[in-house]
């Protein structure tokens, strides 16, 4: 796989760049909030961690296997709202997974909504993608509505899908078309 270029990517509200090392305190507190731990099978992250991980996903980036993007508001790219990402990026099957967070102080305002949709124009795009996939717990209510909200329909269950907190967890997948994002997102 070849090396991913930093899209740029944005509307009148967010934009998504790619994540500095000046971010790592921002990262730190999205990555250690309650709510990103109790949907998240991560553990509490020190800020080192947070520093390694920005060089990390550069070089998944570069692999051409993933791309994390920070979401920033559109007026000042230097307020992170939170990340949005496309990972197991496959060019022969032509898929990718989608992934998102926002921080506390962002949260119900569109933002992931608008990142996701941003990202997955590109993937379709750029990246000449032709299935994009996500995956949350069946009580993770507010990533399912911003699932929903980017065009992507609930496809089933997978039952006993991931190794979770010490056991199993179920999965809800939804799954998004080109043509599924032809539409305007909902608010």
């Amino acid at each position: 796989m070849t090396s991913l270029s930093y899209p740029d990517l944005g509307d009148p509200e967010i934009a998504l760049r790619a994540w500095r090392t000046e971010d790592a305190e921002v990262q730190l507190a999205g990555l250690n909030d309650p709510l990103f731990l109790r949907y998240s099978d991560a553990a509490a992250v020190s800020r080192d961690q947070v520093v390694r991980r920005i060089a990390a996903v550069d070089r998944l980036r570069e692999a051409g296997t993933a791309v994390y993007l920070a979401i920033v508001a559109a007026a000042d790219r230097d307020e992170v709202l939170g990340e949005a990402s496309l990972s197991g990026i496959d060019p022969t099957q032509r898929r990718a997974s989608v992934g998102y967070w926002l921080v506390p102080a962002a949260r119900g305002r569109g933002a992931a909504t608008r990142a996701v949709r941003l990202l997955a124009g590109w993937a379709f795009g750029e990246l000449a993608l032709a299935r994009l996939e996500l995956t949350c717990g069946p009580d993770n209510l507010g990533s399912q509505q911003v699932a929903r909200r980017a065009g992507f329909q609930q496809e089933g269950l997978l039952r006993s899908h991931l190794a979770f907190k010490g056991g199993r967890r179920d999965s809800l997948i939804f799954g998004l078309l080109p043509s599924d994002l032809a539409g305007p997102a909902t608010s």
